[in-house]
């Protein structure tokens, strides 16, 4: 049903991006339950902004016998990949998207299932022998590849969980970096009880990538790129003019911008009954108000100088949200939505 992002500095530099000067970012997601004709979605009110996610859940079970239900909240997959530079909130942590959850205003505990794959095979078994932390960007799991017995490292390599640093001189042991994809899953039991409403609460820190300059735009004109980008963020007039002005007030000729990027997946889950929501409202907040900020989405309207609202009745969740932010990277950029 859910997913998104988190803030990232990047390093502002003065000439076009090029592809090391790119963060990804990471769609996430909200609840999911396990499939249940009773409970219902009454509403969903989701806010969306770079520093942090927040959706409030109101669950109503239709019938006169209590139900138990599986809720789950999948993280994103990431993967130790060193041609990859995903932005994650809290790197040295399981709960990397510092996720937390409140049923009815209490606390919740939810357990924390994780799986390591290599090549779609489950390694768990092997770090687990080892020592090595699950967490492929941990500080920790680096610090355990140094101890493997030479053996066991040769074998990870040709099984493609590690990678041995190619520059390291003849004679010299190698460096090892994971390279296996960590999958995490918080869940837990839910109880409806008979006719009454349910009230979920969670948040987290959003995974935000981007790149240090706009990455469409160069040389006056807009790029072969930008056609993806207007896909996907539904850009119009008023945001390309926007652009525009921003590069002829440069002397250099491009934008003073550098983008932010938030992916929230919300297509996922519609496990409750006739699978819409009774209300739902979603608020995306672009933080500084002079960045510029696009998004597909029906009958949105502009509700404070950095925030813009959707609402719907019996809402379907057909698309996933996507969210380009371009940020002034000093303070002369422009004011505009």
């Amino acid at each position: 049903m859910l997913r998104s992002v988190l803030a990232l500095a990047l390093a502002l530099s003065a000439a076009p991006a090029m592809a090391n000067d790119s963060v990804a970012e990471l769609g996430t997601g909200g609840l999911i339950l396990s499939r249940s004709d009773a409970v219902a979605m009454q509403s969903e009110d989701l806010f969306i902004s770079p520093e942090k996610v927040t959706v409030d859940y109101v669950f109503h079970n239709n019938t006169d016998k209590d139900v138990e239900a599986i809720v789950a909240f999948p993280m994103p997959d990431i993967s130790g990949d060193p041609e990859e530079m995903p932005a994650i909130p809290e790197n040295q942590s399981d709960n990397f998207l510092g996720f937390e959850v409140t049923i009815d205003c209490v606390a919740a505990k939810p357990q924390l299932e994780q799986k390591v794959l290599a090549l779609g095979i489950d390694i768990g078994a092997d770090l687990k022998a080892q020592n090595v932390p699950f967490n492929p960007f941990g500080d920790a799991a680096k610090a355990a590849l140094a101890k493997l017995p030479q053996g066991v490292a040769d074998d990870w390599v040709d099984r493609g969980i590690i990678i041995g640093d190619s520059t390291a001189d003849s004679g010299q042991k190698p460096v090892y970096s994971p390279f296996w994809q960590l999958r995490s899953t918080y869940w837990w039991r839910a109880a409806f009880p008979a006719n009454k409403d349910v009230h979920v609460s969670h948040r987290y820190k959003p995974s935000v990538g981007g790149t240090s300059s706009v990455s469409f735009f160069n040389e006056g004109q807009f790029q072969n790129s930008y056609a993806a980008y207007q896909s996907r963020y539904c850009m119009d007039d008023t945001f390309e003019n926007a652009v525009r002005k921003a590069a002829k007030d440069n002397p250099d000729g491009y934008p003073k911008f550098y983008e932010s990027r938030i992916a929230y997946i919300l297509t996922t889950g519609g496990n409750w009954a006739a699978g819409t929501i009774g209300k739902f409202k979603l608020t995306v907040d672009k933080g500084n108000p002079k960045a510029l900020v696009s998004f597909c989405g029906d009958n949105v309207k502009k509700v404070g100088p950095t925030r813009f609202e959707m609402k719907a009745n019996d809402f379907y969740p057909e698309h996933d949200i996507d969210i380009l932010l371009l940020v002034p990277s000093d303070s002369n950029g422009g004011d505009a939505n």
